[in-house]
């Protein structure tokens, strides 16, 4: 594995600000999406990142996620990857979840009830392991017998959306992908996957700082 794996929530979008379930559909940015997503920028090309000019960059192929690498200075080395789009929601697009559940289910929760329509959890679980996997193919793996990385000055940045980074945090940390369920991530905010004593670890959760003076 990478020794350190920068995670992108994409900025706003008009559907993030009303909570509606945002899978395929190709929402832009919001003019304050862009704001936000220049204002990670500028932070990543501060001390200590320095653009982490030797980082391998991945996105989703949707243009909230793509816009935002371009925006934060790094589309020119952003590869697109399927792998990182997110959840496909199927009848769900689109609707928030308080509609979901006065007019469909009640109690629905998508972590433990799934989406009509669109992709199982497992289903998402399973391209996230396979992203992993291929990472850890890429640029090394944990010493068996000590805590020290092979590669261990790898990094690698993803841009993407809110779920499915949710999920590969879980499954970063061998927890069931039920687990994302407890990892809030905002708009355009900045989380850190790394290693302690050998095991992964998050180093960074959620971290929205840069967009206070945004």
């Amino acid at each position: 594995m990478p020794a350190r794996i920068v995670l992108v929530r994409h900025g706003e979008t008009a559907w993030s600000v009303t909570g509606q379930h945002t899978g395929r559909t190709d929402i832009p940015l919001t003019d304050e999406g862009r704001t936000m997503a220049r204002a990670l920028g500028e932070r990543l090309r501060r001390a200590p990142w320095h653009g982490l000019p030797t980082a391998a960059v991945y996105t989703s192929p949707l243009s909230r996620a793509r816009e935002t690498a371009e925006l934060a200075g790094f589309g020119d080395r952003a590869v697109d990857r399927p792998e990182l789009l997110e959840w496909d929601y199927g009848q769900y697009e689109g609707r928030t979840g308080a509609d979901i559940r006065a007019t469909d289910r009640p109690g629905w929760l998508i972590w433990r009830d799934g989406v009509p329509g669109g992709e199982k959890l497992s289903e998402v679980a399973a391209r996230v392991d396979s992203f992993l996997a291929e990472l850890n193919g890429r640029h090394g793996v944990p010493d068996a017998d000590t805590t020290t990385m092979h590669c261990a000055d790898c990094e690698v940045v993803l841009f993407a959306h809110g779920h499915l980074l949710r999920i590969l945090t879980a499954r970063w940390l061998g927890l069931a992908p039920e687990y994302a369920q407890r990892f809030k991530l905002g708009t355009a905010s900045l989380s850190v996957l790394s290693w302690e004593y050998g095991l992964p670890a998050v180093e960074t959760w959620n971290d929205q700082s840069h967009l206070e003076t945004a």
